[in-house]
């Protein structure tokens, strides 16, 4: 009997030696090292994508339940683009993939519609109600907040003027700079650089896995915002810490520091 229960014991405190980390994850404050510069991606994590429902449906015949499909097209070319060494700009990409949607299901549709679909209303989407009030508190608590998108640099300071946040961050780096689209792993060290830190130094927050994964595989730290719709990748490295909105996370940085 004696060796069983020496065996019972060992298990036993190998599974809580696993447990660990996803119990100091999920307390408060556990997030670690203190970020000198938080980067945020801007579309879904910070402006809803919602009004564009809208306009992409009735580019696609009235078909809106198609919009996710036209998101994933456009994220899947953007990395034929960085992996075929060629650069276009998002809303390049994303009319594309519009077109490739729309012919796909047999709806006729031109570039230049496909093109006013897309653009016109991503430069205006609002923002998600917390935001204003979690990134102002970031700020409050001293923090660095600095967007990371693979719109372009003009493209994504229209977006925050429009949705009321420009004046809430130091920084809007474009991958445009880089011609590599996120989650290439450059991307993310190449930002750090930018802004003179260390990786470990930086925190990415955004609310999709692809760009969780690629932070986490670069060495950034990471934080994923559980928006309506949105999941992690469960092959990718975990997330350090998964909030539900940019006020939780407010609330979660400020209390660690």
């Amino acid at each position: 009997m004696r060796p069983l229960h020496v065996l019972l014991t060992l298990l036993l405190t190998f599974l809580m030696a696993g447990l660990q980390p996803a119990l100091a994850e999920s307390a408060p404050g556990q997030t670690s090292p203190k970020p000198r510069v938080i980067f945020f991606d801007v579309n879904e994590t910070l402006l809803d994508l919602e009004s564009m429902r809208q306009s992409v449906g009735a580019a696609l015949g009235g078909r809106q339940e198609l919009l996710p499909l036209w998101f994933s097209t456009m994220l899947h070319h953007s990395l034929v683009e960085s992996a075929t060494e060629q650069y276009h700009d998002f809303g390049t990409v994303g009319t594309a993939a519009l077109m490739m949607v729309a012919r796909n299901n047999d709806i006729a549709l031109t570039e230049q519609q496909a093109r006013s679909a897309i653009v016109t209303p991503l430069l205006r989407l609002p923002a998600h109600p917390e935001v204003r009030e979690g990134l102002q508190a970031l700020k409050n608590q001293g923090y660095t907040l600095v967007t990371l998108t693979n719109s372009t640099r003009r493209g994504v300071q229209t977006q925050l003027e429009n949705a009321g946040l420009a004046d809430l961050f130091a920084d809007n780096l474009s991958i445009e700079e880089i011609k590599l689209y996120k989650p290439h792993l450059r991307t993310y060290r190449w930002a750090a650089e930018r802004m003179g830190v260390k990786l470990e130094e930086t925190l990415l927050v955004a609310a999709h896995g692809w760009d969780v994964a690629g932070a986490k595989a670069a060495g950034m730290p990471a934080i994923f915002v559980a928006r309506r719709g949105q999941t992690l990748y469960p092959l990718a490295a975990e997330p350090d810490r998964t909030v539900k909105d940019i006020r939780e996370l407010a609330e979660v940085l400020g209390s660690s520091r």
